[in-house]
């Protein structure tokens, strides 16, 4: 029997190719375990099957139900995988496991790494890695004489701008793979073998290697610019501000995160573009996201249970079924809105408006976690949690971020142009109108006192909290609010 590769779905471009026969499962049990987005199942099926068209008859494409349905027999190889569930099916069915790849440091780099450096964050692998590829360095010195030009990069939007007046971003055509998706979801659906949430619509996010660079090139030519200056930003009418939109083809493995990183680099080189937009994009993709990377593997696939702060009540249905007219809070609507919508906001959106209200009013971080994964276009397994279990809910303790992100409606109101369209006034902690970001804020302080009050990083938040005339009255307002959303 001749040896094959089994290729995952996080393995879809050319640098998981190395010449020989190919084999690829489209398995419909992974688009059945629980309702995912729409668009996000689109993706994937439209970039494995764009493999297919591709790979020509070097490639066997096997539709199963199960993945072990379809692997079991086989002399199989295969690049280890990018979840805990497909690398167990790999070594149980005996594969040759060979090493992962399509990031910029190897797993047995980072352990290197991560052993010599116990507490280590994610700044200082990021330093390291830069010194180690030569990446944005000039010599022995980072370009632009600093590691980091974050505080550059933290403009709120520009006033009474509805969106930054760029240009829309390049945009896949869709083709005849496109439309078989299309009509094999629909049938799925109506036969009820699986359930989609959000909205369809045309494909927005490259799933091949050509489209993944054009998309890449776009950004570069009009949008890099802006990037930085603005990538904190929110404005409702600009869903895409002047993001990159190449989560999708990196996680796909259709876009090599090195190749992104160096095409952004060249414009600094060549004058182009500022450092502080570079810098920061390149701190995104090598630093963040080959943090998380590395941290999934490291932490174990328990550090989704983790639950520091004792977080218990479910996901609310207004996000399992993405239904934004169920949401009175203006920022927290239209996140959710843009999820039902495109299966994707930007980072802040996640964190600060999304992420914040799941902090604050306690939601489960395996719930949240899961959430996540299957709601966002680019949600996996692997970069959901550090992100949303450690960084966002901070319910590991402070493994991955030494502070939680709870923050009141005046950070909202100073990044996005939401508050004023909104019923609740950010500057308000009791009342009709008290923002629940800003309410909820000082009540989420008043819960976790008893376990993150000795936190060094906390002592000033904590000690207003302590100083707060109205404490008594602000946490039983929220408390009767969560009651009437049902999270009492």
């Amino acid at each position: 029997m001749t040896r094959v590769r089994w290729v995952v779905a996080g393995q879809l471009g050319e640098q998981f190719d190395d010449g020989g026969r190919m084999l690829l499962v489209e398995a419909r049990s992974a688009f059945a375990r629980a309702p995912m987005h729409r668009r996000k199942a689109h993706l994937y099926l439209s970039a494995m099957r764009h493999r297919k068209a591709e790979l020509g008859d070097r490639l066997e494409y096997v539709r199963a139900d199960t993945f072990r349905e379809a692997l079991a027999g086989r002399d199989l190889e295969v690049i280890d995988p990018t979840s805990y569930r497909a690398r167990r099916l790999a070594r149980e069915l005996g594969a040759e496991i060979l090493p992962s790849r399509g990031f910029v440091t190897s797993e047995a780099d980072f352990a290197g790494f991560a052993d010599a450096h116990e507490h280590a964050a994610m700044e200082d692998y990021y330093r390291w890695v830069r010194e180690r590829t030569g990446i944005l360095m000039e010599g022995d010195r980072p370009a632009g004489g600093a590691w980091n030009f974050d505080r550059d990069n933290r403009n709120p939007p520009p006033k009474n701008a509805l969106t930054l007046g760029l240009p829309d971003p390049w945009w896949p055509t869709e083709d005849d793979i496109d439309a078989e998706v299309r009509r094999d979801l629909d049938r799925w659906e109506r036969d009820g073998d699986v359930r989609f949430v959000g909205e369809d619509g045309p494909r927005e996010f490259a799933v091949t290697p050509t489209e993944a660079r054009a998309a890449l090139q776009d950004f570069v030519d009009t949008r890099l610019g802006d990037f930085g200056p603005f990538e904190d930003a929110i404005l409702r009418s600009d869903w895409t501000m002047a993001h990159s939109l190449l989560s999708v083809p990196m996680n796909l493995g259709v876009l090599d995160p090195r190749e992104a990183v160096e095409t952004v680099v060249a414009e600094y080189d060549a004058g182009r573009a500022p450092i502080a937009s570079v810098e920061g994009f390149t701190r995104q993709i090598i630093g963040w996201r080959e943090w998380v990377w590395h941290l999934y593997w490291r932490f174990g696939e328990d550090y989704v249970h983790s639950n520091e702060l004792g977080a218990r009540h479910p996901v609310p249905s207004s996000f399992l079924d993405l239904a934004p007219e169920a949401i009175e809070e203006a920022c927290l609507s239209a996140a959710v809105e843009g999820i039902r919508d495109h299966g994707w906001t930007h980072h802040i959106q996640r964190l600060m408006v999304i992420g914040n209200h799941a902090l604050q009013r306690g939601y489960d971080p395996r719930e949240m976690n899961d959430w996540f994964v299957a709601m966002f276009v680019d949600g996996t397994p692997w970069v959901m949690p550090a992100n949303v279990v450690g960084m966002t809910l901070h319910a590991d303790g402070g493994r991955v971020a030494t502070k939680p992100y709870a923050a009141g409606g005046a950070y909202i109101n100073r990044m996005s142009d939401h508050c004023g369209g909104c019923r609740f006034d950010p500057k308000k902690r009791l009342g009709e109108d008290a923002c629940p970001y800003t309410a909820g804020y000082w009540a989420f302080l008043d819960r976790v006192e008893p376990t993150l009050g000795k936190n060094h990083r906390l002592a000033q938040p904590f000690a207003g909290l302590r100083r707060l005339a109205d404490r008594a009255a602000v946490v039983d307002q929220e408390r009767r609010r969560d009651a009437e959303a049902g999270r009492a």
